[in-house]
């Protein structure tokens, strides 16, 4: 079929043509966005899964929500290596412009508040080269969410952001990406701040997305955290959303899967959304005419699989060193023994860490720097004490595969 016309994106946090399985998501946060704009209580949101399930597809959705509905909005990513002053100001910064608020004199005291709580990770004492300027023209606010002191800054600054959105009647939400990566002191502050924002019924909200142990995260920061945010564990797509994945953006395009095609393709991806997206385009640039078949499917899959092995599973393998290769693998195997329920992949389910240990003939103990190491690159991930997991769905079968 014609390859320019071809819909599908596998592309990492590209959103697909259909965002299909989400509208449940999508019209809660409408709801949540009306109520704090009128100051009703409404806790955060904080979005896990696996990766490829779309969780960034997801969270942008909801940052293009916001934006309709006028609230000042700012994203950022955050990285083990870096800590959150700087992000979150540059995303605050975009939320305060996004307002539109029609004082000028109170956004520039706000903006210069983000610039002071910013300028302060370099000390009070560094010289001008070695303060940040996060391009904000206002002058700086001297004694206001500059302590050094994360969680009272954070609690300042958020504060005030809160108070000029609620001057109009919109709120601000800050969209925060790979939210495990936060170090401890900030994952605490942030908690803290959204703590004190909720009870002040100031209109500003954090939408958090990351892996499944990100609750855990939370917990061992603040206690509370289990009651301050909402959470939504975001998984593999149902048959009926995953046809309509296929679907929709084909019909779009005058062309239309069978049945039976449509069968072999869930079978195939197991309804992750990335998966979907990188067959769909395999299939659609090898099969000769519409409708697609099953068949056609069959002769596209080793391309979808060698795209996948390179793109998606190669990459993030070629990041671990030999002996961490040699864990992971342990992992797959120990899974493939272990698992607990019925899954079209055993490895995508957790194992405990002595079977691992177990089957290379060590101590868990002795394994805690490799398995430490895994986790900070984000291959892995404890969602409970004793036990591992793939962040990425079908990781072990593809290690398996590469070993045999």
């Amino acid at each position: 079929m014609d390859p320019i016309r071809n819909p599908y994106a596998p592309g990492a946090g590209q959103r697909p043509p259909e965002l299909a399985g989400r509208d449940e998501q999508l019209l809660a946060f409408e709801v949540v966005l009306e109520r704090v704009a009128k100051r009703r209580p409404e806790r955060s949101l904080i979005l896990t899964g696996l990766r490829g399930v779309g969780k960034t597809v997801l969270l942008n959705a909801l940052r293009s929500s916001a934006v309709r509905a006028g609230w000042g909005t700012g994203k950022l990513e955050a990285r083990p290596d870096q800590r959150l002053r700087r992000p979150l100001s540059s995303a605050l910064h975009t939320a305060v412009r996004e307002l539109g608020h029609p004082q000028d004199a109170d956004v520039a005291h706000v903006l210069g508040v983000i610039k002071s709580f910013a300028q302060r990770d370099a000390g009070p004492d560094a010289k001008l080269r070695e303060r940040w300027n996060p391009g904000i023209d206002a002058p700086a606010v001297r004694g206001r969410a500059d302590s050094g002191d994360i969680e009272i800054d954070l609690v300042e600054l958020l504060s005030d952001v809160g108070g000029l959105a609620g001057d109009i009647g919109k709120g601000v939400a800050i969209f925060v990406d790979e939210m495990q990566d936060l170090g401890p002191d900030d994952v605490s502050a942030l908690c803290a701040a959204c703590h004190e924002i909720s009870q002040a019924s100031l209109p500003v909200i954090v939408v958090g997305a990351g892996l499944p142990h990100l609750p855990s995260v939370l917990s061992a920061s603040k206690s509370y955290s289990e009651r301050l945010f909402h959470y939504q564990r975001i998984d593999r797509l149902d048959r009926t959303a995953a046809d309509r994945a296929l679907s929709a953006p084909a019909k779009e395009e005058d062309a239309e899967f069978t049945p039976d095609a449509l069968e072999a393709m869930f079978a195939a991806t197991g309804g992750y959304p990335y998966f979907i997206q990188a067959y769909g385009k395999e299939v659609w640039e090898l099969a000769p005419r519409s409708p697609v078949t099953a068949e056609d499917v069959a002769v596209a899959a080793p391309t979808a699989q060698n795209e996948l092995a390179v793109g998606f599973f190669g990459s993030r393998y070629d990041r671990a060193t030999p002996g961490e290769r040699e864990y992971l693998r342990a992992m797959a195997d120990a899974a493939e023994q272990h698992a607990g329920a019925e899954t079209d992949d055993p490895s995508d389910e957790s194992v405990p860490t002595a079977a691992v240990a177990a089957l290379l003939g060590r101590t868990p103990q002795s394994l805690s720097t490799a398995r430490d190491t895994l986790m900070k690159k984000g291959l892995i991930y404890s969602g409970e004490r004793g036990r591992i997991a793939f962040t990425v769905p079908h990781f072990g079968r593809y290690l398996r595969e590469q070993g045999s």
